[in-house]
């Protein structure tokens, strides 16, 4: 029977029992080391807003700088959860959600960094930082995670090269695939992009974690890792909405993909949406990202379009050749992309329809959403303390705009769909399988199918 306990909403002392406890560190460790890089590289660029805005520039570094300080000392001596003040178009609902977990408690102090939901705290610490850059102009634009999600693209150059040079050669090769053929190509490319889900600088506190290897090439041995694969389902969704277009009654097959981590994984995500139209499985591709800088490694407009460019200028050319016809869907219409504020708030995904119903109004109108990576997976599920039995469509509590599908790697303590006894083996075989990134689960669920 499933429970409503918060996983990660326990006091850092006792997180040590939770098995397999974020093998990425507590709130007193990982977040405060993300904070202290923030402001690193904030200092690090005095220089630079000094040659761009002058004094106001260095004034502006200064003050951001004292701001997040003051929040790493919150963090770390249990403070309360403060209001925000810098006047976004988000901050009702940020604050309306703040006062949504004082009622339960019914006491206003029991609202602190180590007394609420981790997944609240976490997104929380995220638009704290964004908040002491909008108060601080003229720097507010500046991307504090910038560095490490472009030295992650850099450094999976060579992965990116054998990835485009194998989508090419199935761009030649199309009009001569069996349904067989397409399909085993479809497999690749989908594991590709779950298998890109490793790259996430959050959980890394923002250390190196670039693709060197060609992906294509470590599928087969990473083929036993993955406890739920649910491709089957996900390709039989898409055939199927594509007869519905070759019989006239739908005018295109629309997939959105709800993104996750720049460099490396984006790529693998755009190969994926290229593979789909160029096969004439898909029409349409939707991406979803984030407004604003998020969970170190999130994509934002910024990393969707300078991704793009740099593919476009590179001098390997089936790389660059994917770049111009991916900067081709663009224009064209084929693709776009979207980062509405939902994204970067702290609710999970069942309050959507009430919280966000434009958003989930604009997802029932796809045919698929692939949900990527390991937080949309957590505000999937609540974050909750599931049996690993619980049935994924049971986890959603409801969320079911579209079918649906999670491509993910483990690196939290929340799993549902699991056979019985398969949870307890892991555990005892290799105890940190939740938070290791080593597994991952393909896990689909169609609302039409109830």
């Amino acid at each position: 029977m499933a429970s409503d306990q918060i996983v990660h909403g326990v006091p850092p002392s006792l997180s040590a029992k939770v098995t397999g406890s974020f093998a990425y560190l507590t709130i007193r460790d990982r977040l405060p080391t993300i904070l202290t890089k923030v402001i690193d590289t904030i200092h690090r660029n005095k220089n630079k807003f000094f040659e761009e805005y002058g004094e106001e520039g260095i004034h502006s570094e200064k003050q951001t700088i004292s701001l997040l300080s003051k929040l790493r000392n919150e963090l770390q001596t249990d403070k309360h959860i403060l209001v925000l003040t810098d006047g976004l178009q988000d901050v009702e609902s940020w604050n309306e959600y703040l006062q949504r977990q004082q009622r339960p408690q019914g006491d206003q102090e029991s609202v602190s960094w180590f007394k609420s939901p981790w997944l609240y705290v976490e997104c929380y610490m995220y638009r704290r930082i964004q908040e002491a850059l909008w108060l601080n102009p003229p720097i507010t634009d500046f991307d504090v995670f910038n560095e490490g999600k472009t030295q992650s693209f850099y450094e999976s150059q060579q992965a990116v090269m054998a990835l485009c040079t194998y989508l090419e050669d199935i761009h030649k090769n199309m009009g001569k695939l069996s349904k067989n053929q397409l399909f085993e190509h479809f497999n690749k490319v989908f594991q590709v992009s779950l298998w890109g889900n490793k790259c996430d600088l959050s959980i890394s506190a923002g250390q190196e974690n670039s693709q060197k290897t060609s992906p294509i090439e470590s599928l087969n041995s990473l083929q036993p890792f993955i406890l739920v694969d649910d491709s089957g389902l996900v390709w039989s969704t898409l055939n199927s909405s594509q007869r519905l277009v070759e019989s006239g009654k739908n005018a295109a097959v629309r997939m959105d993909i709800v993104l996750d981590n720049a460099g490396f994984e984006l790529v693998t995500d755009l190969v994926l949406a290229d593979f789909l139209v160029s096969s004439g499985l898909v029409q349409r591709v939707h991406f979803h990202g984030k407004s604003f800088p998020w969970f170190v490694s999130d994509v934002t407009a910024n990393d969707f379009q300078w991704t793009i460019r740099q593919t476009m200028a590179t001098n390997h050319k089936w790389m660059s050749k994917s770049g111009y016809q991916w900067q081709s869907y663009l224009k064209e219409g084929v693709w776009c992309y979207h980062d509405h504020p939902f994204w970067t708030q702290p609710h999970e995904f069942c309050d959507m329809a009430a919280d966000a119903p434009d958003l989930y109004a604009t997802l029932q109108e796809a045919d698929l959403v692939l949900f990527k990576g390991d937080l949309n997976y957590r505000k999937l599920t609540g974050d909750r303390d599931w049996d690993h039995t619980v049935a994924f469509s049971s986890a959603l509590r409801g969320f079911g705009p579209a079918p649906l599908c999670s491509l993910r790697t483990l690196k939290a303590n929340v799993q549902v769909g699991l056979q019985p006894g398969q949870g307890e083996k892991l555990t005892s075989q290799d105890p940190p399988w939740m938070t290791s990134g080593k597994y991952a689960i393909i896990q689909f669920y169609s609302p039409k199918s109830e």
